[in-house]
């Protein structure tokens, strides 16, 4: 049985390259984002990979629609479980968004909107697909957090973005201890500064070299490293 993995956020960015790697590596993809269809990239990729890579509408602040991922998929093995899916905020961070995450001029509606997407939401698919991650031989969960999320470096600014990160980062450390008893190894990765929309163009790290690093992450993860926040050159980073 061919190995598969769970990508959320997987029409763009990061995630469209995660679905491109695994899919060319002869993984079972099931590649969730909100309107697959309209995402003319991972359609072909889709179209393609000879039923290897399946499309899941996924709005990942929403929990009816986790709900019905997690009946769609009827307890079918994921060996890697990837919360890909985030925001920087309602404001992104090409428009201005950091303005609106400075003290002084938080937009603060738009920090529960990330806490939502980027905390909140991962612990839900997490509990909801569990059972799926549970049945199949590899048992890995991960979450891709940031470096801005750590509170030993922090970067300056960046207050709802940031912060929602370190708690995601809580939460996945609790987790591996509260999973460990089931053999599933549970890590936060940190992807570097990347060339997508949300880096910007001026980011030192392509797409594709960001996600071949975390993928031998990911490969040599274990329940020796679970806990751990690694990033896309295999280094830890800070808490």
């Amino acid at each position: 049985m061919m190995p598969s993995i769970l990508v959320t956020g997987a029409n763009r960015g990061l995630g469209l390259e995660f679905v491109r790697q695994y899919a060319a590596d002869g993984w079972q993809v099931h590649a969730c984002c909100r309107d697959p269809e309209a995402s003319t990239d991972l359609s072909e990729i889709a179209a393609g990979s000879d039923g290897r890579v399946t499309l899941h509408a996924l709005s990942i602040g929403e929990a009816g629609s986790i709900a019905r991922l997690a009946r769609e998929l009827n307890g079918a093995p994921i060996d890697i479980l990837l919360n890909n899916a985030g925001t920087y905020g309602l404001k992104g961070f090409a428009e201005g968004g950091m303005e609106a995450q400075a003290f002084g001029g938080m937009d603060y509606e738009g920090w529960e909107h990330a806490f939502a997407i980027n905390t909140m939401a991962p612990l839900r698919l997490i509990e909801a697909l569990i059972g799926n991650v549970a049945a199949s031989e590899q048992k890995k969960i991960f979450t891709i957090s940031s470096s801005m999320g750590s509170i030993a470096a922090p970067p300056g600014g960046h207050l709802a973005y940031g912060s929602t990160k370190a708690a995601v980062n809580f939460v996945m450390s609790t987790l591996a201890m509260d999973l460990r008893g089931r053999g599933i190894t549970v890590m936060s990765l940190h992807p570097g500064w990347v060339q997508t929309d949300m880096g910007g163009s001026m980011a030192p790290v392509s797409p594709q070299a960001s996600i071949a690093g975390l993928k031998k992450v990911m490969a040599g993860a274990s329940l020796a490293t679970s806990g751990h926040f690694i990033g896309w050159d295999g280094n830890r980073v800070p808490w």
